[in-house]
């Protein structure tokens, strides 16, 4: 695992989502404490969803600085954000809607719109909160079972190399198109956190950490963030075939 971030495994999938929601409050009350506000870049899936749902309750909500938090998403799907496919409309039923975040703070992709002015959009609206090299404070991700992160599919645009920030990629796969911030945006994260649960996960999970260096069959490995933190939260499960892991931990 040389070169892929550290490894936190979890009992079960309660526990790693109680990891994942104090990683995150965490990591907001440092960023707002030594930069003003933390900026984090969000993942749909149903993976997260358990720490989302944390994140609308005590005590952890107390515990994060709302009014100083910015959230933005890593990718979404072409759908508009009613739609129970979008990944915005998963994140505000886990816990916006309770927080009740001013609409400043909460930062959608226009799946509803043409794909490429979405994706544009969003990368304007990058450029203008965080500069042309943004640099999030956290970005969540998740792994497929085909490898996947974000919305980078195995040979599909964009390139590991994209220059860009926001790209609309085409998925025939899935009969879809869907936006995503580029491996470029994600590399420059100050810290990124994959979460990964269950069993059909464990042998993807030992590809892309212990399996050889593929970036185009096994996108996951891409995101490489330097100088940031890379970090892999992870039930025992999904561990199950990684030759090399550290004991399973318990959040108290």
């Amino acid at each position: 695992m040389a070169g892929l971030g550290e490894l936190r495994v979890y009992r079960d999938q309660e526990q790693l989502a109680h990891g994942v929601a104090d990683f995150f409050a965490t990591t907001a009350r440092h960023a707002v404490s030594e930069r003003g506000a933390f900026h984090v870049a969000l993942s749909g899936g149903q993976t997260p969803r358990p720490a989302y749902e944390l994140l609308g309750r005590e005590p952890l909500r107390s515990r994060i600085p709302w009014d100083d938090t910015y959230i933005y998403f890593g990718d979404e799907r072409c759908v508009p954000p009613t739609d129970e496919r979008s990944n915005y409309a998963m994140v505000a039923k886990a816990f916006l809607d309770a927080i009740g975040l001013p609409p400043q703070n909460v930062h959608r992709i226009r799946g509803e719109v043409e794909p490429g002015i979405a994706a544009n959009e969003y990368a304007s609206l990058l450029r203008t909160d965080l500069g042309g090299a943004p640099h999030f404070d956290l970005v969540m991700l998740g792994v497929g079972t085909d490898g996947h992160t974000a919305s980078l599919f195995p040979g599909a645009s964009p390139e590991m190399e994209d220059q860009s920030l926001v790209r609309a990629v085409d998925v025939p796969a899935l009969g879809m198109w869907r936006i995503t911030m580029t491996p470029r945006v994600f590399n420059m994260a100050r810290a990124v956190v994959f979460a990964v649960a269950g069993a059909e996960k464990a042998r993807i999970l030992a590809d892309v950490l212990e399996g050889p260096r593929d970036a185009a069959k096994w996108p996951a490995q891409a995101v490489q963030p330097v100088p940031g933190r890379l970090l892999w939260f992870v039930d025992e499960a999904a561990a199950a075939n990684l030759k090399e892991r550290p004991a399973a931990q318990s959040f108290a």
